[in-house]
C-alpha cells in the first residue's frame, strides 16, 4: 500500500506518530446517496481493531429493519473485534411527520446521552446517523454540538451524517465529504429495494 504524502505539515510541535494518533471528526453530508453506509463502513474497521462502537440513529424509525444494525451486531457480540451498542432515538422519527414534539425530545435525549458517553470514553468510535437534521431543524444548538466534539477527551472518532451539515461542524471536522447525486432509480420512479436501502 502507498503511503500518504501530508500536503502540509503543521507547526504544531508534535511528531508525525502523535498526529496519527489524534481523533478524527467526519462528516458525511450533501444530497447523494451512501452517507450512511460510509459511515457503518468506517465502524467496520473500527470493530477490526477492536474498537467499542456506539451507534445513534436520530431520525431513522426505531421500526426500520436496518441491514448494517444486524450486521454490526453479530459482530459485536462474535468476541473476534469490538462491541457495538446500538442506540434509536425513542421510537425514532420517520419520514411522515406525525409527532414532531416527541422526536424533538428524543433527539435531545440522545444528544444527552452521547454527551455523557464522550465523557466517560465509553466508546472509540461514534456514528451520530443522520445527527445533522436535528441540528438543521434547531432541534439541538450547533454551537454547543460543536463546542462538546471539540473538547472531547481521549482519542474517541465521531462520524456524523445527513444532508444539510452547517457550517460550524464542517468547519470543526477534519474530514468532511459531501455525496452528491448523479443519477438514482428514483428518479426514474423506483423506489427503495430490500438489500439496496435497508
Amino acid at each position: 500500500m502507498p503511503k500518504g504524502v501530508a500536503e502540509n505539515v503543521p507547526d504544531d510541535g508534535l511528531t508525525t506518530r502523535q498526529r496519527r494518533t489524534l481523533p478524527i471528526t467526519a462528516v458525511h453530508t450533501g444530497p447523494g446517496k451512501g452517507k450512511s453506509t460510509a459511515a457503518f463502513g468506517m465502524a467496520l474497521r473500527a470493530w477490526n481493531q477492536g474498537w467499542p462502537i456506539g451507534v445513534f440513529q436520530f431520525v431513522k424509525s426505531a421500526k426500520w429493519k436496518v441491514g448494517e444494525e444486524n450486521a454490526l451486531r453479530v459482530l459485536g457480540e462474535s468476541g473476534q473485534g469490538g462491541t457495538v451498542a446500538w442506540h434509536k432515538m425513542g421510537s425514532g422519527w420517520s419520514w411522515v411527520q406525525r409527532d414532531i414534539e416527541s422526536s424533538e425530545e428524543a433527539a435531545r435525549e440522545g444528544w444527552e446521552q452521547v454527551k455523557r458517553d464522550l465523557a466517560a470514553e465509553t466508546y472509540r468510535f461514534y456514528v451520530l446517523d443522520e445527527f445533522t437534521y436535528p441540528l438543521h431543524w434547531g432541534w439541538i444548538d450547533v454551537t454547543e454540538v460543536v463546542e462538546v466534539l471539540r473538547e472531547r477527551p481521549g482519542s474517541q472518532h465521531v462520524v456524523v451524517t445527513g444532508r444539510n451539515a452547517p457550517d460550524p461542524l464542517l468547519e470543526l471536522a477534519d474530514l468532511v465529504t459531501e455525496m452528491t447525486k448523479l443519477k438514482h432509480p428514483m428518479d426514474a420512479g423506483r423506489k427503495g429495494q430490500r438489500g439496496i436501502e435497508w
